[in-house]
């Protein structure tokens, strides 16, 4: 049983705060602050300095009301118990997921055996099995996740039982079977870690992706790892560093099943690493290129690994626009695309991207209105992505700081996404 921290609820009412504004001061939902207070889970280091401030308290301050109340039937405080802890938890999920890719990497660089000297196992045989159908449940439960990071216990269980199955003799068709099934998860484990902002480890699960993919012999996937890799340089304005990347995605995906949507998908994603670079001719070009996916018949994708089919198009024109500075295709593109059925999470990047041009305009107005909607999404979803795209906008908002509600707006973006 969890222990509440009475002290620091008393505080926060003591200085006027109802969990509710508590929570909209810090964008966060007010689910959260209830289970601060009821000892269910712990704030994030990022957090603490603006929680802090809004009590008036120092950090030394706030970490004594952040110890769990004592129980009055013992004389001692109940140990806290959260399956969410920041800290330690987190560095062993880090060390863990590290631990994993360096026995799966070494595993799947084996060659195969003959058929005369392999053994098929009982593990690696429902592996074959089942395996590329818990793969696609764990994408889509991923996919209509608000909370992304709840997925990480059951992919970790899978990686470790496909792990199990590379370590036994196979021949080389099994090997290329479950090196394709290690390529698909650990992109699932990258997005994963890239909600999360986890950069580096998401960065190596990418990388084994693609070094299983390639090991699979499937240019689809591997395009796909490396697409995904490129991402984090674009969310990090490395866009010199991403373009090479996405040159190379780009001439593996011309080897794969042209009837996928794979090289569309290349395309979309490069057309940002050209409007980052400031390449309006070549962005647009990109964009076009990736636009002829609405021609391809078929199954053109496949729920998992592969999702592009070109509904988030306008979504992505509006990026790309904006980055360009231009505002008036940035607002037409963005506008369309929150008019489409959105998840939450690309919901929250829509609005987020609204917020900015906004900002790039000058209109307080219409920053405050989209940036509100966005920071309710962000922490009701606890979506990095979004917290990513708010960042972007924080950057903007230099100029309008003398508006006190510019100012209150930093402050909730830094508590949200832990930038200063």
């Amino acid at each position: 049983m969890t222990a509440r921290r009475e002290r620091l609820a008393q505080k926060r009412a003591g200085r006027g705060y109802s969990q509710e504004d508590f929570a909209e001061l810090l964008g966060i939902a007010t689910s959260t602050v209830v289970r601060w207070e009821s000892g269910k889970a712990t704030p994030r280091p990022f957090q603490r300095p603006r929680i802090a401030q809004l009590l008036e308290v120092t950090t030394s301050e706030l970490e004594a009301l952040l110890t769990p109340d004592t129980n009055p039937a013992t004389g001692s405080a109940t140990p806290e118990i959260s399956l969410r802890d920041p800290g330690d938890a987190d560095d062993m999920k880090r060390r863990d997921v590290l631990g994993l890719l360096a026995v799966t990497g070494a595993l799947i660089s084996m060659p195969g055996l003959n058929a005369e000297g392999a053994v098929r196992t009982d593990t690696s045989a429902a592996l074959s099995e089942t395996g590329p159908e818990l793969n696609r449940a764990l994408w889509r439960t991923f996919s209509l996740s608000d909370s992304k990071q709840e997925v990480y216990p059951l992919v970790r269980s899978q990686l470790a039982w496909l792990a199990k199955g590379l370590e036994h003799p196979q021949t080389e068709v099994s090997h290329k079977r479950l090196c394709f099934l290690v390529g698909d998860l650990y992109q699932l484990a990258g997005e994963v870690f890239f909600d999360g902002n986890r950069y580096t480890e998401a960065a190596h699960c990418y990388t084994l992706a693609a070094s299983a993919a390639k090991e699979a012999g499937s240019y689809d996937l591997w395009a796909c790892a490396m697409t995904r890799h490129a991402f984090i340089e674009l969310y990090e304005r490395r866009f010199a560093v991403a373009a090479p990347i996405l040159s190379a995605a780009s001439r593996v995906a011309q080897r794969g099943d042209g009837s996928l949507s794979t090289r569309y998908w290349v395309a979309a994603v490069q057309a940002e690493a050209y409007a980052g670079l400031g390449d309006l001719d070549s962005c647009k070009r990109a964009l076009d290129h990736a636009d002829q996916v609405h021609v391809l018949g078929g199954e053109i994708h496949n729920g998992g690994w592969l999702r592009f089919d070109g509904a988030r198009l306008s979504e992505e024109r509006g990026t790309c626009y904006l980055q360009l500075g231009r505002p008036d295709l940035a607002e037409q593109a963005l506008t369309a695309a929150l008019e489409q059925p959105l998840s939450l999470r690309r919901r929250g990047a829509v609005l987020a991207e609204l917020a900015a041009l906004g900002a790039q305009r000058g209109d307080v107005e219409q920053v405050m209105q989209y940036s509100g909607a966005a920071l309710a999404l962000a922490g009701q979803t606890g979506s990095g992505y979004i917290g990513k795209k708010l960042e972007g906008l924080q950057s903007r908002l230099a100029p309008l700081m003398s508006d006190g509600r510019v100012s209150e707006l930093h402050h909730r973006i830094a508590a949200l996404s832990g930038v200063a």
